[in-house]
């Protein structure tokens, strides 16, 4: 058998279910690469080793083979709570936080049978399209170090793009899977609002952020995502009456046969344009154009769109966005002179809008949703680049001008937000390496519980252009 990394989470899957391999071996592995290569590369912020090797003994001695994720390694993104475990959330506001209770995903993984190897780093409470806090040192790309790896998913998607995990579950609230994603060159699915009952977003502001997986291929994030849906017996737990539309069908099925004719739109407008000045790079126009190429010759219908000027969003989601740190708990002076500079203008922000600003927020986004819906509908799928300009170099966000930070932001993903307000599922597809050897993406964007015409869609192109092939320089 090759090295357990260079094999798909799914083949290793199935090198375990033949005892090929066990989980303590696997997870033994996983822990030596971690331990060689983590420090150039920022991926995780703590390493449970010894809590990592007894879960894997546990798996083996007393889960059934028949869980969805038995013996497979992943870690929890550093917005999760497992207890036990210290939880950072990227900020020093929290240096030294052990909780003694595991959040639902956490819980969800665990009892679909994968082992957990630590946390891995995001910006501080996930609030920035970029992972590099004060907390920790900065998450990199394995395709260059001088650049980052996107975020707030970033160390999870440097681990699985470093083959440091064969996956990883991460969350997204503006883009903060599908970031990551297109700038560590992997699949990147944030599911529709409601899917997945752990990390539906149906409890969260605005209804924003849900889980996902980060993989190599799309069947292996088919294989996690059906695994976070229903841990056990294959049957989703649903804490809410709400959840997205479609049936209970593993997803797996739809990212392995990749079947299916699909009409699809390709768009290069986004909510933001009415504010901001966005600009495609020639590199991200490549990527739309090679997965355009790629879809015709795959005999789908394509069709250009554009979206309609919409003045109320950007106020809404920035009102939103501050709203949402609001709560983070900093009271003092002292506590909050350990937040990062952009955290501080948030929490400010946040705390002097009244009801009536929240309320006509939510108000314009739901109005928005709808529009967005509306005008896509005549879609299977919509194609869109997944970022507008290639992935960051580190330290280039304003760390002290809050609105500048904010721009950037805007300008590098303007495509992934209106997303998550519309609750619509969407995929980021690493169809494009440029002459620099960096991964530039595309992204997929879903009717509501769209996800299995997602993965077969990803599946067709991933058969025709093989990124999974495509494999980043070790670090020295």
């Amino acid at each position: 058998m090759a090295d357990p990394h260079e094999l798909t989470a799914l083949e290793q899957w199935q090198a375990l279910q033949s005892r090929e391999i066990s989980p303590s071996e696997l997870t033994e592995h996983y822990l030596g690469r971690i331990e060689k290569f983590n420090p150039a590369l920022g991926a995780f912020v703590t390493v449970t080793a010894d809590a990592a090797r007894a879960r894997a003994r546990f798996v083996e001695e007393r889960m059934p083979r028949t869980a969805p994720l038995w013996g497979l390694p992943f870690a929890d993104k550093d917005l999760y709570l497992r207890a036990g475990v210290h939880a950072g959330f990227g900020s020093r506001l929290f240096d030294g936080y052990v909780p003694n209770q595991s959040d639902d995903l956490v819980q969800a993984l665990d009892n679909a049978g994968g082992v957990s190897l630590g946390t891995t780093n995001t910006p501080e409470f996930g609030l920035a399209s970029y992972t590099e806090s004060l907390a920790a040192p900065p998450a990199r790309t394995p395709w260059n170090l001088a650049l980052g790896a996107g975020g707030s998913s970033g160390g999870a998607a440097v681990a699985v793009a470093a083959r440091l995990l064969p996956f990883a579950p991460g969350s997204d609230g503006g883009g903060s899977i599908r970031i990551p994603a297109a700038a560590c060159g992997l699949v990147g699915l944030k599911p529709s609002r409601g899917r997945v009952p752990a990390a539906s977003g149906i409890d969260k502001l605005g209804g924003l952020p849900v889980g996902g997986p980060l993989a190599r291929t799309v069947a292996d994030a088919a294989l996690l995502l059906d695994a976070m849906i229903a841990p056990r017996d294959g049957h989703p737990d649903h804490h809410y009456a709400l959840r997205a539309p479609g049936d209970e069908t593993p997803l797996l099925a739809a990212a392995v046969r990749g079947e299916g004719r699909f009409q699809l739109g390709v768009m290069t407008t986004s909510a933001w344009d009415n504010d901001y000045s966005i600009a495609i790079a020639p590199e991200a126009q490549a990527a739309l154009d090679l997965a355009v190429a790629g879809f015709a010759a795959l005999h789908h219908g394509l069709e250009e769109t554009a979206l309609k000027p919409d003045a109320s969003y950007v106020p809404a989601f920035r009102t939103i966005w501050q709203a949402g740190a609001a709560g983070i708990p900093a009271e003092t002076e002292a506590e909050i002179a350990l937040l990062e500079p952009l955290t501080q203008w948030l929490l400010a922000r946040g705390r002097a809008l009244g009801a009536r600003d929240l309320a006509e927020a939510l108000a314009a986004l739901t109005a928005f949703e709808r529009s967005f819906i509306h005008q896509l509908s005549k879609f299977d799928a919509v194609l869109t680049p997944a970022m507008a300009l290639t992935p960051r170099p580190v330290g280039w966000y304003d760390a002290d001008d809050a609105e500048a930070n904010f721009a950037q932001q805007v300008q590098y993903t303007p495509f992934t937000s209106m997303i998550n307000v519309s609750g619509l599922p969407a995929i980021v597809l690493p169809v494009h390496q440029t002459d620099d050897g960096l991964p530039m993406g595309v992204q997929l964007i879903g009717r509501p519980g769209g996800e299995a015409t997602l993965l077969a869609l990803g599946a067709q192109l991933e058969r025709r252009i093989r990124w999974q092939d495509r494999v980043p320089p070790e670090p020295a």
